[in-house]
């Protein structure tokens, strides 16, 4: 079990945890999750860590279609500005290695926003915490556990 498998169990949140055969070779991690779960890829969401104006690190969960606006990201997350974090300081900060990086059970519980449109599907699904094991929940469940907020942050 990984930490987002754990947390969604102790908070007894519906879930379904798919685990398929990652590629090394992969491009896109999420594309791939989305292909190999024959799933749409607007419901299988990656989480971006990025650093803000004040230098505190930030979660945004986007669709894996999508890519994270900046500029919505930083405003939505109460920032002037926004830019990708550091690999090293988004493992150590999060506990989890790049292409796994799960918004749930990370080490230090960031400030989270989820694209809102994540809000449109029963289900959708986020890493569980490792390369080729993906969760499924409500958006809502997701939220909630993240005392994230869903705003528009893709374009």
């Amino acid at each position: 079990m990984t930490p987002a498998i754990n947390l969604a169990k102790k908070h007894h949140i519906a879930h379904r945890v798919h685990e398929y055969a990652h590629d090394p070779s992969s491009e896109s991690y999420g594309l791939e999750a989305a292909e190999k779960l024959g799933v749409s890829a607007d419901r299988v969401f990656k989480t971006l860590v990025a650093e803000l104006d004040n230098r505190s690190l930030a979660v945004g969960v986007v669709p894996v279609s999508a890519m994270l606006n900046m500029k919505l990201f930083a405003k939505a997350a109460g920032a002037k500005k926004a830019t990708m974090a550091n690999p090293a300081d988004v493992e150590r900060s999060t506990g989890y290695v790049l292409g796994g990086v799960s918004p749930l059970g990370q080490k230090k519980r960031l400030k989270t926003v989820i694209d809102s449109s994540a809000q449109q599907y029963d289900t959708i699904y986020v890493s569980a915490g490792r390369r080729g094991l993906e969760i499924e929940l409500s958006p809502m469940d997701l939220q909630k556990l993240l005392n994230g907020l869903f705003d528009k942050i893709t374009q």
